[in-house]
């Protein structure tokens, strides 16, 4: 009797563990291009103080998920970067890649620019990308130098693969731009200054 329960038990839990390997996706056995080791990086950030600009960052990040695969941004806390709301212009202060602070400046966006798109803008930095200021609009990293009018908010096929590249391996390939303030204005003296 004792003997058939504790056979019970051990089928049960093997039979467990079956169903858990089963259903749970593969880690072991990575596409053919890339090491097991290159696992999805999730960020966390917390909107919760953007004001009217938390559903857009919401929206912006999203955009972002759908574009690349090495890192995944969710909403939570602790968070790796902050988004606040101002009246000054849109910035982003990054500490290290994946973390820092996000201002979605209303200055902007009271000059015309489309808030989805400077939020994806400002989430680039903090994914590793600097400001490229080649006035076309389908560079998101073009930033305000692309017209009033520009509402893509998508990063490009180029953009995507620089982000993938920056959260694929423990080197971190935009470990320079760490410790930087990107201020996307056209007075502002060049891409980068020192962060306060």
């Amino acid at each position: 009797m004792r003997l058939s329960r504790f056979l019970r038990t051990v089928s049960a839990l093997l039979l467990g563990l079956a169903v858990l390997f089963t259903v749970s996706p593969a880690r072991a056995a990575a596409p053919a291009g890339e090491s097991a080791a290159s696992a999805v990086r999730v960020l966390r950030y917390d909107a919760s103080r953007a004001a009217e600009f938390r559903a857009v960052m919401d929206q912006a990040a999203q955009v972002w998920n759908a574009g690349v695969a090495n890192v995944r941004l969710v909403a939570g806390t602790p968070a790796d970067f902050v988004v606040l709301a101002d009246n000054g212009w849109p910035r982003t202060s990054v500490t290290r890649l994946g973390r820092g602070t996000v201002w979605m400046g209303r200055e902007a966006t009271a000059q015309g620019y489309y808030p989805l798109r400077i939020a994806t803008h400002e989430i680039g930095h903090i994914l590793g990308l600097p400001d490229r200021r080649t006035g076309r609009c389908t560079d998101l990293m073009s930033g305000h130098s692309a017209p009033v009018s520009c509402t893509n908010a998508n990063p490009s096929a180029a953009e995507r693969g620089e982000v993938d590249a920056n959260f694929a391996s423990s080197a971190l390939a935009a470990g320079e731009r760490a410790g930087r303030l990107f201020v996307d204005r056209a007075d502002a003296a060049g891409d980068l200054v020192p962060a306060p």
